[in-house]
């Protein structure tokens, strides 16, 4: 059983709930969680990556869980969710650390990368595109459009959060297991989500990534090259997001290496966490 530390840590303005794990000394590495998930999302790679020596930060990124919840919309536009990584690095006392984000975390990873190649030793993301290329895709992707007609439902103020609250959060259950194979997610496991989602003013925030997301578009001037070795791991049965997109976020990387995991759906780390795991291990440890 790995040890692990709860904890939190001042950044940019806000204050997050850390999961800390392996030994303070070792390698720093930052696992960012995606919506609707929270540190625990990374449960499975936690003990991996700690055991082999990593120094494993876990956050509650801003307006989820045990974290702080900011109002308005700028609070979570993505230069700001970058700079509370940068801020996280920085209270660990380390120049330089490996991030790996899956979902609105790889989002935000991509996010760091470009911004901040300094910082990063090496980062990887999970079943999500560059921003800039999600952007463009969208656009032209009828099909892509459609799978991401939820984006546009989640702009409306108020009305989403009370619908997926709804008899205690069945619809966003629903939604969960619905992209995801059967029996994934445990009973145990959809009961630490409900907590997470019941947190006051959580959905709200949650909502609020997306909102800023269209409502609050950054600029990828002067370019959106990501410079900091990149791995990109996919699962190809992904409900969501098109796999056309991976290799058209590699082709931004100057040092990038993507791995297609077939049949397996958005929740990689989860459904192929032993193959996550591995791949993990071998890039952080070159």
């Amino acid at each position: 059983m790995t040890e692990l530390e709860h904890t939190y840590i001042q950044t940019n303005g806000v204050r997050l709930h850390v999961v800390q794990a392996g030994p303070p000394d070792g390698p720093p590495v930052i696992l960012l969680h995606g919506f609707p998930e929270f540190w625990y999302g990374w449960h499975h790679q936690i003990p991996a990556l700690a055991n082999a020596g990593y120094c494993v930060w876990i956050p509650d990124q801003r307006g989820y869980n045990l974290s702080d919840k900011p109002q308005g919309l700028d609070a979570y536009n993505i230069d700001v969710l970058a700079a509370d990584v940068i801020g996280l690095i920085d209270a660990a006392g380390r120049e330089r650390a490996c991030v790996v984000g899956h979902d609105w975390g790889a989002a935000v990873t991509w996010r760091v990368a470009n911004r901040f190649p300094h910082r990063i030793a090496k980062a990887a993301v999970l079943n999500v595109p560059h921003p800039y290329v999600m952007g463009k895709y969208i656009r032209r992707s009828w099909r892509q459009m459609r799978r991401s007609n939820y984006i546009a439902y989640f702009q409306i103020p108020a009305l989403p959060e009370r619908m997926l609250a709804a008899d205690n959060w069945q619809p966003m259950v629903a939604a969960l297991k619905r992209t995801a194979p059967t029996g994934l997610f445990s009973d145990d496991d959809i009961a630490r989500y409900r907590s997470a989602w019941s947190q006051p003013g959580a959905m709200t925030a949650m909502l609020n990534w997306y909102r800023a997301f269209v409502q609050r578009p950054v600029s990828w001037s002067p370019s959106p090259r990501v410079k900091p070795p990149m791995m990109m791991i996919w699962g190809t049965a992904d409900a969501a997001l098109a796999a056309e997109m991976a290799p058209l976020s590699m082709e931004l990387c100057d040092n990038g290496r993507l791995h297609l995991l077939e049949g397996v759906s958005h929740w990689v780390q989860h459904q192929a966490s032993e193959e996550v795991n591995r791949l993990l291990l071998e890039y952080l440890a070159e």
